[in-house]
């Protein structure tokens, strides 16, 4: 959290199973899966992150944010953001990325913090920077952040689930998010 910059890498191939496309919530059920589909392309070539495109033939939108106002409708914080929350859900974006910078950008705004942006124009094997693009990758168990636990939705029935959308810490700890984050030892 101590960075004076986000470089969000574009220009790399777009892997299925990343954090690009899905996020874990809590629910009543344990950790839930949301899911955004996405548009492979259908001749078989790879594709930049920048240009993959959401499948919206189906409600996925009306069903995530149902899910979100399921599992956290009685958390402390969560009607506080839900009105700066649901266009997330109401506008439709065709392209992933777009989705994603709009997500930044709520969070960013929910958190109160700012911190410049860029996104890369070509992609860059080794950059000069700190590399943390491993951190997309779902199925990479080589770093897992070891947070503290907090007070959870759900935590009576199944205990601290950690690794969670930072929606699930956000809707706990609303204002204190960020100090939250900054208190960590990872």
């Amino acid at each position: 959290m101590n960075c004076e910059k986000i470089v969000f890498e574009v220009q790399d191939n777009f892997q299925k199973q990343t954090y690009r496309n899905r996020s874990y919530i809590y629910s009543a059920n344990g950790k839930l899966l949301l899911n955004i589909p996405v548009l492979h392309n259908k001749n078989g070539i790879r594709q930049s992150t920048k240009d993959v495109r959401i499948e919206n033939s189906f409600q996925w939108q009306k069903l995530h944010f149902k899910s979100l106002q399921s599992a956290y409708r009685s958390s402390p914080f969560f009607e506080f953001y839900e009105d700066d929350l649901s266009p997330l859900y109401e506008q439709k974006q065709n392209f992933l990325l777009d989705f994603n910078l709009k997500c930044h950008e709520f969070i960013m705004d929910a958190i109160q913090e700012e911190i410049t942006t860029e996104q890369t124009t070509q992609y860059d094997i080794n950059p000069s920077i700190n590399d943390c693009r491993f951190l997309a990758n779902a199925k990479q168990h080589t770093r897992k952040f070891d947070f503290k636990p907090y007070v959870q939705v759900f935590d009576d029935k199944h205990g601290f689930i950690s690794n969670l959308s930072i929606l699930d810490l956000l809707f706990m700890k609303g204002p204190n998010t960020f100090d939250y984050l900054k208190s960590q030892n990872t």
